[in-house]
């Protein structure tokens, strides 16, 4: 249950909140310290002269108006701050478009006379690292062995020639990079190279999108390099 601010600033001063009548020009969210102050007088003037409100209740009742009058302006400094941030990745990311990401993604797009580029990272050396790439049929096209490979990072290039010594038909193409260490093969992270087509928000407006080139969309904090 939720614990309105301003029916804790009317009970503190011994009085009842009046009730909701609909929207005002100044509804009870917010409640300024002029409103505070008249509140206060209203209390003096109308308490028991044989039992007045001591000094220390009416510093807690000031304290508790500063400290909820506090945090609403935090807050309001806070949203304005979020929405600059978001504003300035905005026009950041918007400078992207028609250029190159580097994402953790596992499906490259093939053009017509180019190539696929991407990377892996090794934590520890490798007797062999093995490149599959495969049609959106699941078959094999291609196959590279890139041969042992000391731990960092990987990269590889293909062409888009097959195994048969053709060439492959532009379109989208799996890409999935393993391991041999002795007789145990470890499936790596593939990393593939993407252009930008677009930029946009996500439903919350904080989240950047960007839409990859016949690939879909990710999340900017998805990319790990930017060409």
């Amino acid at each position: 249950m939720s614990i309105d601010a301003t029916q804790n600033a009317y009970a503190a001063l011994g009085l009842a909140a009046p009730e909701a009548k609909g929207p005002t020009s100044q509804d009870a969210a917010s409640l300024g310290l002029d409103t505070f102050l008249k509140l206060m007088v209203t209390q003096l003037n109308n308490q028991d002269p044989s039992n007045p409100v001591d000094n220390g209740q009416f510093l807690g009742q000031i304290a508790q108006f500063g400290t909820v009058s506090g945090l609403d302006q935090l807050n309001a400094k806070f949203s304005d701050l979020s929405s600059t941030l978001t504003s300035g990745q905005a026009l950041q990311a918007g400078s992207l478009v028609g250029r190159q990401v580097l994402a953790p993604i596992e499906t490259g797009r093939l053009t017509s006379g180019g190539s696929l580029r991407g990377q892996a990272e090794l934590d520890a050396s490798a007797r062999d690292v093995v490149v599959s790439i495969t049609d959106q049929a699941g078959q094999l096209v291609k196959e590279m062995r890139l041969g042992p490979q000391q731990s960092g990072t990987v990269a590889f290039n293909w062409d888009g020639t097959t195994d048969l010594g053709g060439y492959a038909a532009p379109g989208l193409y799996d890409v999935r990079v393993n391991a041999q260490r002795g007789d145990a093969s470890e499936a790596l992270q593939t990393q593939l190279f993407a252009d930008v087509e677009s930029v946009s928000l996500g439903a919350n407006n904080t989240d950047l999108i960007l839409n990859l080139q016949g690939l879909g969309s990710i999340g900017f904090k998805q990319v790990t390099q930017i060409y």
